[in-house]
């Protein structure tokens, strides 16, 4: 049996790590990038790259010789892009540049999957005193940060190398993921360190914490990855589809269920520091395309998801 060879740009990181061990290997040579941080060195295949350095980047994927891409490696922190502009036009942009200008010469039959944001919707174009709806992938864009900025522009590229350079690129879309594994960096993996923190004493019981009241499409990271997988299969060419959910949830509530899973009492408190500098309301995707092209449904439950990640948390030191 011959196997495909795939290459995962950030395959080290969350969604990164579980996306590979999603492929069979018995069916997958999976190469990947890891950045910042090297990778373990029992992980083959795997090479320290910053994507900002063209001759890194075009190194790896004539090595790679790529069947499928997952381009997955970016600055993704909303809050370290507004701190970190230039760092995430390098990296979100110019390094997205160097990957299809290596597929372009390396292996330009390669099924490409692009992975941008939903943060490129921001604000419902909904009037105001009307219910928000679902964005949909033809919806306008409200670009609301540095890291959408980057993630359109990253969408604006692979449209042309698809159009006009021949590369067989899928555009994704994905709501937030989260999940076991997920850096304490984003909310639902920082509060649910927290209460851990807070079970073991070593944290005073209280989490401070930013709006309440925003609305998110949270899916859990496996069902995001095996999203991209029948992506790569049954995705077409030039197309954008939504990875989510399709149900809007209070980050209050995803709070409340951290909570009430802890075995200490916990007080929540606002803290000024945690606002964002523009923070979206409301951010829920519609999926119908997505479900209707390659009949992917979410299957894991919120709570399960949530439950899993504090157990992730429980285990480490």
């Amino acid at each position: 049996m011959i196997k495909r060879r795939v290459f995962i740009t950030g395959a080290t990181g969350f969604a990164g790590r579980h996306l590979m061990a999603s492929l069979p290997p018995l069916e997958n040579i999976v190469y990947g990038t890891a950045y910042p941080q090297p990778p373990h060195p029992d992980e083959m295949n795997i090479l320290h790259l910053d994507l900002r350095s063209e001759r890194d980047v075009f190194e790896a994927v004539r090595q790679a010789q790529p069947q499928w891409v997952f381009h997955l490696a970016a600055v993704s922190n909303v809050r370290y892009s507004w701190a970190r502009k230039k760092e995430t036009l390098e990296t979100n942009v110019i390094g997205t540049f160097h990957l299809f200008e290596a597929l372009k010469k390396f292996a330009p039959g390669a099924r490409v999957l692009f992975v941008s944001s939903s943060d490129i919707y921001g604000f419902s174009p909904g009037n105001k005193g009307t219910a928000p709806k679902a964005f949909a992938e033809d919806d306008p864009f409200h670009l609301a940060s540095p890291y959408a900025l980057t993630k359109f522009n990253g969408e604006l590229m692979a449209g042309f190398y698809s159009r006009w350079e021949g590369l067989d690129i899928v555009i994704v879309r994905p709501f937030p993921h989260t999940g076991p594994g997920q850096s304490s960096d984003f909310v639902c993996s920082d509060w649910a360190r927290q209460v851990i923190q807070i079970e073991r004493g070593s944290q005073e019981p209280v989490i401070r914490v930013g709006n309440l009241e925003a609305q998110r499409d949270f899916t859990d990271v496996r069902d995001t990855v095996r999203a991209y997988i029948l992506l790569a299969q049954k995705g077409r060419k030039g197309e954008v589809y939504n990875v989510c959910r399709g149900r809007g949830v209070a980050l209050r509530e995803i709070l409340e269920i951290l909570i009430s899973s802890a075995s200490k009492d916990v007080r929540v408190e606002q803290d000024p520091e945690k606002l964002r500098k523009v923070d979206i309301p409301y951010l829920v995707g519609d999926n119908r395309k997505i479900k209707a092209e390659t009949g992917w449904e979410p299957q894991v439950p919120l709570e399960t998801t949530l439950a899993e990640l504090l157990d992730y948390w429980r285990v480490r030191p």
